[in-house]
């Protein structure tokens, strides 16, 4: 029978979890007839998050929060896969610019014997500003062409993946190569990555329409616009790596 551990990485998200996103989440799953777990991964936020996530988990048995040291959005994931106790893995943003019912979606192509099935918005950003949708179409373009030419979207935040090939992956992954202190949330783009490295595994990938609208309503993760352009960045040099990485035959060693 399906069961499922969600892992929802935390930082400054006081506003997201007060219009009561985790309150959301729970009446889906209480509806379910799957077995499931959320793991809250709260990654030394500085804002009144963890208090928040506390009490909500204190009257919510099936909620765990996991209380870290600052590392970054990746960070907080594998720490989080680390403690799932169910085969399969859905790690998903706390804002719920996609809701969880999506999942439904996704969890039929795990019957079809994939091994990685990941949320798409397709070419949308519904709620974004035109400044992100032109650098969404600028990073697609620039990243289908040097890598995953089969895959439109990489880097929603809505994937699925068996717990077994996550805990292979995950530490391998270069963002904990890198020793450099950062302040913040880093986000990186370690899925692309992720996807690269699934796939020279031979695992099987299903990308999923779903839906998504930016529900995030958060003030305390820094300057957005300034946020933006970090994480663009990052994206870009991403690839490079990862390209430069294949063609040195690292992944071959997987």
């Amino acid at each position: 029978m399906f069961a499922l551990s969600i892992v929802i990485p935390c930082y400054n998200e006081e506003n997201n979890l007060k219009r009561g996103v985790l309150k959301e989440v729970n009446r889906f799953l209480l509806k379910q007839k799957f077995s499931w777990e959320v793991l809250i991964c709260n990654d030394e936020s500085t804002d009144n998050s963890l208090s928040i996530l506390r009490k909500f988990s204190r009257k919510h048995s099936k909620f765990r929060v996991l209380n870290l040291s600052h590392k970054g959005k990746p960070g907080a994931v594998w720490s989080g896969i680390k403690e799932a106790k169910y085969p399969f893995v859905l790690f998903t943003d706390m804002d719920q610019s996609t809701p969880l019912k999506e999942i439904n979606k996704i969890i039929p192509y795990f019957n079809q014997n994939y091994d990685v099935v990941i949320g798409s918005r397709g070419s949308r950003r519904n709620g974004n500003s035109l400044l992100r949708k032109l650098m969404a179409q600028t990073f697609l373009f620039f990243r289908r062409l040097v890598l995953l030419p089969n895959i439109i979207d990489t880097q929603c935040g809505f994937k699925a993946i068996k717990t077994d090939l996550a805990k292979i992956i995950f530490p391998r992954l270069q963002f904990f190569k890198d020793t450099t202190t950062n302040s913040g949330w880093r986000v990186s783009a370690f899925d692309v990555e992720l996807l690269f490295m699934a796939q020279k595994l031979g695992a099987k990938i299903k990308e999923v329409e779903i839906e998504w609208k930016n529900r995030d309503t958060s003030t305390t993760k820094g300057d957005d616009t300034a946020r933006f352009k970090k994480e663009s960045l990052q994206m870009l040099s991403e690839i490079y790596r990862v390209k430069l990485n294949d063609l040195r035959g690292f992944y071959d060693q997987t």
